[in-house]
């Protein structure tokens, strides 16, 4: 450093704090996984289990119809929030959605614990309303269904 008027001069530093932009990622990295796993949609359904072979995707994604416990129905449009509805509206829902496009499926996401009533009432609005494909949805078994057992 040189003097000029008995004053020391400082040069300039060229280094940048990093420390408060550490802190910002890590108060970001906190936030996103904690809120991560509660911005999951749909309805929460315990499956029956079934030793059932994938159906092969064709075309654009099917409308699930959710039947939760508590026998409550809401249909899944592939928007952002399933819907709540009743069998009138739910006829209506599909009917509307059958009238877009001429090849849509439906599967049904039923509780193990709902009235099997519930299940068919859903899968016949969807008959009524013209869908060509019904189907229901199973979780693979957890151990070997369908081996002999000793």
């Amino acid at each position: 450093m040189t003097r000029r008027n008995g004053r020391q001069r400082r040069r300039p530093m060229a280094e940048i704090n990093v420390v408060p932009y550490i802190d910002v990622m890590l108060v970001l990295l906190v936030i996103f996984l904690v809120t991560a796993p509660l911005i999951t949609q749909g309805v929460k359904v315990d499956l029956p289990a079934a030793d059932a072979q994938p159906q092969a995707g064709e075309g654009a994604p099917p409308v699930i119809i959710h039947i939760d416990r508590f026998g409550d129905t809401y249909l899944d449009l592939g928007e952002a929030e399933p819907l709540p509805v009743d069998q009138r509206r739910l006829y209506e829902q599909l009917r509307a959605a059958r009238a877009r496009d001429s090849g849509l499926a439906v599967v049904v996401r039923a509780d193990t614990t709902v009235d099997y009533g519930v299940v068919i009432d859903a899968m016949v609005a969807a008959q009524a309303a013209g869908i060509p494909s019904v189907g229901l949805v199973t979780r693979p078994p957890a151990s070997g269904v369908g081996e002999e057992r000793r």
